[in-house]
């Protein structure tokens, strides 16, 4: 049973998924969404398999596992998962992880677990994505738990850090539960990842003794995420026009369910997940025991970021996207003519996939084009500079 005081942020627990999952089966909402996404299943058949099942293991391993597989061979052409073998001692670890995707993320890294036999983690998901109440009772009974944002006043938003710092504790030290978070509130749309330390001020907040030590309770371990392809890279490129514009812009609910929608239907070529080493040993080094809050915070979050950029995989695409920046030829032993060609191609065709593309001039395509460049070739460009010491 989880502690009744978390119950407010908590995945669903078991002894509810009956009540749940056959309110859930009847949301049109929800309906429409399978349909969507699974044109050709059966909904009554499918409903009724869903509304029977009694847990959020049995929900991963019936529901979850073979959906994730279908979106791996529909829409990417593999899953690799590298570091495996590090995290085979089962002990709970806080994966911390570069932000691609607002659904895929954490949802490939519990299937690369799942397919080591290993138990998947539970996620932290923001509550501005929930945007219907049965999305929020869906992501709960697949092991999310939910960030608290947009909240009002510094008092409630510190509250707010607090409560799921515990939780997050909570999960490792007593649940013996590993979780998935993000290095960052929102992804990096530049593709330049780095940690944010309210993140890990957050993580800071709970847990016993020193700053140092309530974080090395936690297990970070970093974990890299690279896509081939960002089906999201040219609505992205289109944000950071429209900010250009107006800096005021702020995207809408109907942007957030298309980012989601184009993410998991999208192709996005090969997907790697590196996981790297668990940085306590290090934050032991680089952090005394005696270090205050401040340096801790900034001496992991170095830590994070180094191990993540270590982990990319880098593909041809990244080091034309280099070369197109900087206008010369500097990676041209890195990728094949007919590679520069299909990377140019790509890119336009993504472009030209905006229902408003037309109505740009030769100028905003050119930004775009260039803000396209640069999120293929940050991670290239922070992969170099990243410490190559194992």
């Amino acid at each position: 049973m989880i502690k009744e005081e978390f119950n407010d942020i908590a995945p669903i627990e078991d002894e509810q998924f009956p009540e749940k999952m056959a309110a859930l089966v009847k949301e049109p909402g929800f309906e429409h969404a399978v349909r969507w996404v699974l044109p050709d299943t059966d909904y009554e058949e499918f409903a009724k398999k869903f509304a029977s099942i009694k847990g959020k293991e049995e929900l991963q391993l019936k529901i979850m596992h073979p959906f994730l597989e279908m979106l791996v061979d529909k829409y990417t052409s593999g899953l690799s998962c590298e570091g495996i073998e590090s995290i085979m001692d089962k002990s709970p670890r806080t994966f911390i992880t570069n932000h691609r995707d607002i659904v895929l993320d954490s949802a490939f890294l519990n299937l690369c677990l799942i397919r080591a036999g290993l138990q998947t983690s539970e996620i932290a998901i923001g509550n501005n994505l929930l945007i219907y109440s049965w999305i929020e009772d869906l992501v709960r009974l697949n092991k999310s738990f939910i960030v608290r944002r947009g909240l009002k006043g510094t008092h409630e938003a510190l509250e707010a850090a607090k409560h799921l710092s515990e939780y997050i504790h909570y999960c490792i030290t007593e649940k013996n539960q590993s979780v998935w978070i993000a290095q960052r509130e929102g992804r990096a749309k530049d593709s330049s990842d780095n940690t944010q330390e309210s993140v890990i001020k957050m993580l800071d907040y709970a847990g016993e003794g020193s700053p140092r030590e309530r974080l090395l309770e936690l297990n970070i371990t970093p974990v890299s995420i690279t896509y081939e392809f960002d089906p999201n890279d040219y609505l992205k490129a289109r944000e950071f026009l429209l900010r250009e514009k107006d800096p005021e812009f702020h995207k809408s609910q109907r942007d957030d369910l298309l980012s989601m929608e184009t993410g998991l239907l999208g192709q996005k070529g090969r997907v790697n997940f590196s996981i790297g080493k668990c940085i306590n040993d290090s934050l032991r080094e680089v952090a005394s025991p005696e270090a205050n809050r401040t340096e801790v915070v900034q001496k992991a979050c170095a830590l994070i970021n180094n191990e993540i950029h270590r982990g990319y995989h880098i593909f041809p695409i990244n080091f034309v996207a280099y070369d197109r920046l900087h206008g010369g030829h500097e990676w041209q032993d890195h990728y094949s003519d007919a590679e520069a060609q299909a990377a140019d191609a790509y890119w336009q065709r993504q472009l030209e996939k905006l229902e408003d593309y037309a109505s740009f001039g030769e100028n905003d395509r050119n930004f775009m084009l260039e803000k396209m460049w640069v999120m293929y070739a940050n991670p290239l460009k922070n992969k170099l500079t990243s410490d190559q010491s194992a």
